[in-house]
């Protein structure tokens, strides 16, 4: 008995001995985890835990291996040394040559994944421009700009180009624009069909500069560059719609050793010094891709509407040469319709002056127009419509109505308080023919004022229409001519001599102007007061070039012309009367003459026309002259455009935080209030 309990007294001390020993590990093993979490969460958060992450993620390994060769695989994994992230991968990320099936690329954990859907083409390289979409998962440091690549073939081209890609109308940078190349044949030609039947052979997108870069470019040879914003993901040039670019040049692949200063940077604000960083120089690297959209865009019908009973408009989303024609289903022929269009033909309104027929809740009809077909061929198309305005006759006169109640029972006070006051007719009961004038009040002397009247017009008798000009206090008629614009049955323009600090008034009489619609117009009358000489100043620019046909415009602060003068045979614009302030410079090489931009066109091989700015403002001062000589190709075309006038801003640069040097300067400034408060004490 005395040995069973010495036994069960053993084993029972055993065991309590090993639980100890275990809940002594547990708690171990639970402080240690608890330690490298809170370590884990310092090194990220900060403050204060710690340094900040400031390392941008590294590639470890990667299957196939970057730069392989004679590789047949599509799914691509390529590890890195932290959770990582791809950000704007569908703007960024670029796979060349370009996939007609769009790849799969994520990021899942440390690594991202790349799956390849179409086939893979013999004895090619491949490559995945990431750009720098490629940051780590916490503190967002970028990896920089990075490219995986492979080969299909035995060798790796590893060539790059770049160039900018600018809208040629106005040199604004185009984003997100793809860049392709062909390759140039023995004979050193390249088929223009092949932009319109065959996907690039290499490809990029543009960043918010515009600029781009071309990478796994084969050496020492020749190329041609495009530009497409490519409607239809098919990456070819096949509607008009979609804005294009070519240069008709070829250029020959090179590279050669190079060197740059790079600033090397203390804090935020100071820099530390310059190093001179060795690198490989890639050319050509100034390709610049002027960007347009051909004339005569697919013709559409693309919307119709009517506001009001007496007016029709159709929208089209194109200009047209022709007016569409009008065949009435409830109503005889086109109805005596008034057309007002604008100069394209691209918005065509129709007045209706017959009261009778305005009144009629639906108008049917068949509207023929042009029509862009499925050949892209302009051809005359008819479709049966239905009008019904939005605001019925029936509408129009309750609202008369309920004014006219309004207006009574103000009277009915008025005349309460004081019945002596005599009868007022009631103003809603008489729509007026309004006329609005621009520019009006103050004008410069070249300025010819542009009157518009609220419906068309029958002609207008000129004898009620008169222009004074004040001599001393005296009003006295003055020579002047009041003539409608050419196929505008609304508008007029005021020509007359307009002398500097002189005060004019243009007045119509009641009645003189009777619209179509039956309205007539109140009296009424227009001042306009021309400023001094001192108040103006002038700018006479000289273009330096061997160009003719200069066409020079004035521009404002938003990108808008002002003024626009032809450079006579030697460059020289005059622009007098010029109102205080800064001006910008454009200019464009008229071509065709005809005194507007004209666009490209790829078939023919017709660039558009050459545009050039002035690289910064011109500030005129009243009773100054400037002259100013403009060498127009003296600065390369993508740095030509003032900054202040670009509305497409570059992307921001994206560089790890220095975080850690702020965390260290606000640590020094703490430790510094805690010496002077315990040196106070």
């Amino acid at each position: 008995m005395g040995g069973w309990r010495c036994r069960l007294k053993k084993t029972r001390q055993r065991n309590d001995g090993e639980r100890r020993s275990s809940g002594d590990l547990f708690y171990i093993l639970y402080f240690i985890l608890c330690f490298l979490l809170v370590s884990a969460c310092a090194n990220i958060g900060s403050p204060d835990g710690g340094p900040y992450d400031e390392r941008p993620p590294r590639v470890l390994a990667s299957s196939p291996a970057n730069q392989a060769v004679k590789s047949d695989k599509k799914k691509i994994s390529i590890l890195f040394d932290e959770y990582i992230k791809i950000e704007n991968a569908s703007e960024k990320v670029v796979v060349s040559p370009p996939q007609v099936e769009a790849p799969n690329i994520r990021a899942v954990g440390k690594t991202v994944r790349i799956d390849l859907f179409d086939s893979l083409q013999p004895n090619t390289t491949y490559t995945v421009d990431f750009s720098d979409a490629i940051v780590d998962n916490n503190e967002g440091n970028p990896m920089g700009n990075y490219t995986y690549s492979f080969s299909t073939g035995d060798a790796i081209d590893t060539m790059e180009v770049s160039g900018y890609v600018l809208n040629a109308e106005d040199l604004e940078p185009i984003k997100g624009i793809l860049v392709g190349l062909y390759a140039v044949n023995d004979d050193g030609h390249v088929p223009d069909s092949l932009f319109r039947t065959k996907a690039f052979e290499r490809v990029s997108r543009t960043n918010g500069s515009g600029h781009f870069v071309i990478k796994g470019v084969a050496r020492d040879r020749r190329y041609r560059a495009f530009a497409l914003q490519d409607v239809d993901g098919n990456f070819q040039f096949s509607q008009k719609s979609e804005v294009v670019a070519f240069d008709t040049n070829y250029f020959e692949t090179s590279c050669g050793p190079d060197i740059r200063l790079d600033t090397i940077w203390a804090d935020s604000v100071h820099y530390d010094s310059i190093m001179p960083v060795h690198y490989t120089h890639f050319y050509p690297d100034n390709i610049v891709l002027r960007a347009f959209k051909e004339a005569g865009q697919d013709r559409h019908l693309l919307k119709t509407q009517r506001e009001v009973p007496e007016q029709i408009t159709a929208f089209f989303t194109a200009p047209s040469d022709s007016l569409p024609r009008i065949q009435g289903l409830n109503f005889e022929g086109d109805g005596g319709f008034i057309v007002e269009a604008s100069p394209g033909r691209d918005t065509v309104t129709y007045w209706i002056p017959d009261t009778m027929l305005a009144y009629n809740d639906t108008l049917s009809m068949v509207l023929t127009y042009l029509d862009t077909d499925t050949l892209h061929q302009l051809v005359w198309k008819s479709d049966t419509l239905d009008f019904v305005p939005k605001t019925s006759r029936e509408k129009q006169l309750k609202e008369l109505a309920k004014k006219t109640e309004e207006w009574e029972k103000e009277q009915k006070k008025k005349r309460k308080k004081n019945p002596m006051l005599p009868p007022e007719e009631n103003p809603h009961l008489t729509t007026w023919l309004t006329i609005e004038c621009k520019p009006g009040g103050s004008l410069d002397p070249n300025q010819v004022p542009v009157f518009t009247f609220s419906e068309p017009i029958a002609p207008i008798d000129t004898s009620a229409v008169h222009f004074k000009l004040k001599v001393d206090s005296l009003w006295q008629e003055a020579p002047f001519r009041f003539e409608p614009i050419e196929g505008d049955p609304r508008r007029y323009r005021l020509f007359a001599e307009w002398d500097l600090d002189q005060q004019y008034a243009f007045e119509i009489d009641s009645a003189a102007v009777r619209g179509r619609l039956g309205h007539t117009n109140k009296p009424f009358k227009q001042d306009f007061r021309i400023p001094k000489e001192e108040s103006y100043g002038a700018l006479f620019i000289q273009c330096m070039a061997n160009d003719s046909n200069i066409v020079v415009q004035l521009i404002n602060g938003s990108d808008k012309p002002v003024r626009t003068e032809p450079a006579n045979a030697q460059g020289r614009a005059d622009f007098y009367y010029l109102k205080p302030g800064d001006y910008y410079l454009r200019c464009f090489i008229d071509r065709n003459g005809d005194g507007i931009w004209t666009t490209g066109e790829f078939d023919s091989a017709t660039a558009p026309e050459e545009t050039f700015y002035f690289p910064k403002p011109l500030t005129v001062k009243a009773q100054w002259e400037i002259d100013q000589q403009w060498d127009i190709r003296g600065i390369e075309t993508q740095k030509q455009k003032p900054e202040k006038l670009t509305k497409q801003k570059a992307d921001k640069k994206k560089d790890p935080r220095q975080r850690n040097k702020e965390r260290e300067a606000a640590m020094e400034r703490e430790s510094k209030k805690r010496a002077q408060k315990n040196n106070s004490q």
